[in-house]
């Protein structure tokens, strides 16, 4: 089977400054992450001897001399060393291990220093979509898929819904979501009312000259918790990275890491003044809208001057409701992932996530604020970090 990743820029832009944000404050730290199925979906022998194939052929991305200069263009808030380390990093295969279990479940553990491992969760997830849909679920096409895609960006355009496609990691495949990003594009190219704003995928930006979106993920939060604080990795989370990245260029907070009410409480007046947008990952997006807005009238600030992004399992209709409801309140915005790049009728997407699991072989956690339906780590640690929160 041909190479599935064949660029090191294919991939998300928040894993590239996350990963320079390890480079400069925790250059020694360790790390493990782990694969987790969410799904009932299950794997075979074969599916695992070609993703050692896929894996093993990362070993020879590295970044061109003409992505090298789009990178330092492109993102000039990015470090000049990490512009530099990124140029001469490569994939170690050897730090990721996978087997499958006696039902079949895959597990998948990524284990070495963090920044050397940070840069496999996208490339892996994609690969790992793109086998399943050409080894196991086969009975799907392509068809109407760029109707789909016309289709969700009339819609989304119609309603105002500001939008940006951040479905590298459970795309189909790399020719869907290249089939997808294109039809956007066309789109924005023909109608003045476009609200595609880019793609957080650093490939497809260069390929068609958008603009390319992502700051932080989970993980950074998750590894304040070691760091720096269990009880405070937000607060730390946030003020390291405007060590990182002074003017936040790329200044999203994410909220639900150990839960939007924890958040609350260390996003201080500073850091609301600081931060010009705030992402809503999981739980009620309407209760969400609440507080933040409630927050920031308490800190006196103008709520209709900040902007919540929403990622949390989006569809068109979705968007469009919480759209509605945002407005005359706060500004909004929204990451789509599965939805445009994985929406087959009768074909279900991988419902998967490889999530940090410990720091300095100190165990991290992430609870989001759906219950256990997004809990990820340790069954202890979890507990733990669920009785900080309670109290």
């Amino acid at each position: 089977m041909d190479r599935v990743i064949n660029s090191i820029l294919d991939s998300d832009l928040y894993k590239v400054s996350m990963m320079n944000y390890a480079l400069e404050l925790f250059p020694k730290a360790e790390v493990t992450y782990k694969f987790k199925n969410r799904g009932s979906q299950r794997f075979n022998k074969e599916f695992l001897n070609e993703l050692q194939y896929q894996i093993n052929s990362l070993i020879d991305l590295k970044l061109t001399d003409e992505e090298y200069i789009y990178m330092k263009n492109t993102f000039p808030y990015l470090t000049s060393g990490y512009i530099e380390y990124l140029k001469n990093f490569r994939f170690n295969p050897n730090q990721v291990k996978i087997k499958l279990t006696e039902d079949n479940n895959l597990e998948l553990e990524i284990k070495g220093p963090w920044i050397e491992t940070i840069l496999f969760e996208v490339p892996l997830m994609a690969i790992i979509s793109e086998l399943y849909f050409k080894i196991i679920d086969i009975d799907w096409g392509y068809k109407q898929q760029k109707e789909k895609a016309y289709n969700k960006t009339k819609i989304l355009s119609e309603n105002g819904c500001n939008y940006v496609d951040m479905g590298s990691r459970r795309r189909r495949s790399f020719k869907n979501q290249d089939l997808v990003i294109k039809e956007f594009v066309d789109y924005s190219k023909k109608n003045n009312n476009s609200s595609f704003l880019g793609t957080s995928n650093i490939y497809f930006a260069k390929k068609y000259k958008v603009k390319c979106f992502g700051s932080q993920a989970h993980e950074i939060t998750q590894s304040a918790q070691v760091l720096n604080s269990y009880n405070h990795c937000n607060y730390y989370a946030m003020e390291n990275w405007l060590k990182v990245f002074p003017n936040l260029e790329i200044g999203t907070a994410l909220s639900d890491t150990i839960t939007v009410d924890m958040f609350l409480k260390d996003f201080n007046k500073k850091l609301s003044v600081l931060y010009q947008s705030v992402r809503h990952d999981s739980g009620d997006p309407f209760i969400f809208t609440n507080k933040m807005v409630k927050h920031y009238e308490k800190m006196l600030i103008i709520p209709q001057e900040k902007t919540l992004i929403f990622s949390d399992g989006l569809n068109t209709d979705r968007a469009i409701e919480i759209k509605k409801y945002c407005e005359r309140k706060i500004k909004c915005s929204f990451g789509i992932g599965t939805f445009l790049t994985n929406d087959f009728i009768n074909s279900p997407s991988l419902n998967m996530v490889i999530k940090l699991w410990d720091v300095n072989r100190i165990p991290v956690v992430k609870l989001g604020d759906d219950g256990v339906g997004k809990e990820n780590g340790d069954p202890k640690a979890v507990k733990f970090m669920r009785w900080i929160v309670s109290n």
